[in-house]
């Protein structure tokens, strides 16, 4: 049955990257860990809603969902002297680890009674901290131990590792919380980022990934790197604007769920793992979309993913809405691979360190920032105002982004390009 199965995968797109000696030893840690974010998705923010006083509820799940993401910009920003030069698998695992000990202690703090909601975010941005330069080791590590040939299809197994998990996540976490309560899912996370922690700090052999001979670059090289590229600067506003637009989600919907449906966390649950399985289909078809042009392919991405949030906001049934919510998650591992892969192809190298951990900060930023403005949005909106706003925002951006990609093709047809843009433009439009 095993040569049967090889036999099938061989062919795919993804044959090199889980056939990979190295990349063997990272994937069974990743799914483990990505199986705790899955629940913890649901927990972080039903936590917080226990933890808050009523009268204040909105504006500190805000704060909690932006928490567990918004220290790893500050991170990416302060932390490059001491970071830039560590190798991807340290960087993955010292930030597997963080995050095991930080969220760790929230169960630890509430079984005592004495966690409150302010201790409480306070432990989530803690934990969030090396965030950005994890993720950045592990892209990292993708692009150098495989051929550029299959950058995306490697981006794509990372991104569908997740999406799986995010399918499975949610209703263990409501099983959870019925059982054990929110803080329980948070231990059970903190137990898969020690696993992660273990499986990178100590399972990648140290010669396993090719270091670089650059060590001169300067900690904001990443960021001059994105500004030189106008492809790469385009892109990252694109990023920045769809994220951030996609943030207030995170508060509208939990809370729309209690409040305006009167619904329990199952039905939030249902929400998620919805999105979860429109992204598991989304990442199996990302590894074949690399003959597709990537930049008309992520704008058409973002105006799609717009639209399938407008029901949402519109008053749809709930079972429409999540339908809905479930093709959007379609979308979103292919944008988030295709992106990357750009990233991947169009920086320098030596400097692919630092210029994904420049991004991800920018991208991270984005989220919670528009997780904080969906406080004050729900207060002055309703949760299905909130939702309404978010959805046409993010459809009018990749509208934006369509004609500026129109306008960009036609000036390039009668203008040469030359350097690095002109590398970045042909990686961009392949």
């Amino acid at each position: 049955m095993g040569l049967d199965l090889s036999r099938v995968m061989r062919p795919s797109p993804y044959w090199p990257v889980i056939n990979h000696p190295t990349l063997r030893r990272v994937l069974p840690g990743f799914a483990v860990s990505s199986l705790g974010d899955g629940m913890a998705v649901v927990a972080v923010s039903w936590l917080a809603i226990e933890l808050a006083p009523p009268a204040d509820r909105g504006v500190w799940v805000a704060l909690a969902a932006a928490a567990y993401t918004l220290s790893g910009a500050v991170g990416a920003l302060l932390l490059g002297r001491f970071l830039r030069h560590r190798r991807p698998a340290q960087l993955a695992g010292w930030d597997a680890a963080l995050r095991a000990g930080a969220l760790g202690a929230i169960p630890m703090l509430y079984a005592f009674g004495v966690l409150g909601i302010e201790g409480y975010v306070a432990l989530l941005a803690v934990s969030s901290v090396l965030h950005s330069w994890g993720q950045a080791g592990v892209y990292t590590l993708i692009a150098r131990v495989l051929p550029e040939r299959d950058h995306l299809a490697g981006n794509a197994v990372l991104s569908g590792v997740g999406s799986i998990a995010t399918v499975a996540g949610p209703p263990l976490a409501t099983l959870l919380i019925v059982l054990g309560g929110p803080a329980t899912v948070l231990a059970v996370d903190a137990m898969t980022f020690l696993v992660l922690a273990v499986t990178f700090l100590v399972t990648v052999p140290k010669d396993a990934v090719p270091k670089l001979e650059d060590d001169t670059a300067s900690r904001t090289a990443g960021f001059a790197v994105i500004r030189r590229v106008p492809a790469l600067s385009g892109l990252l506003t694109l990023s920045f604007a769809f994220f951030f637009l996609f943030g207030p989600v995170y508060v509208a919907l939990p809370l729309h769920v209690s409040d305006d449906l009167g619904a329990s966390a199952g039905v939030l649950a249902a929400f998620y793992t919805a999105f979860g399985i429109g992204a598991v289909l989304g990442s199996v078809l990302t590894g074949f979309l690399s003959r597709w042009r990537l930049w008309p392919t992520t704008v058409g991405m973002v105006i799609g993913f717009g639209a399938l949030m407008l029901p949402l906001g519109l008053g749809a049934p709930t079972a429409v809405s999540v339908v809905c919510f479930g093709m959007a998650g379609l979308l979103w591992p292919p944008y988030s691979s295709l992106s990357t892969t750009l990233f991947q192809r169009s920086a320098p190298s030596a400097l692919l360190p630092q210029v994904l951990a420049a991004s991800s900060a920018v991208r991270v930023l984005s989220v919670p920032l528009g997780t904080a403005l969906g406080g004050p949005l729900v207060a002055g909106l309703g949760a299905v105002g909130a939702l309404r706003l978010s959805g046409a925002g993010i459809a009018v951006v990749g509208l934006v982004a369509a004609v500026s990609l129109t306008l960009h093709a036609s000036r390039t047809r009668h203008e040469p390009v030359a350097g690095a843009t002109q590398a970045a433009g042909a990686d961009a439009r392949a």
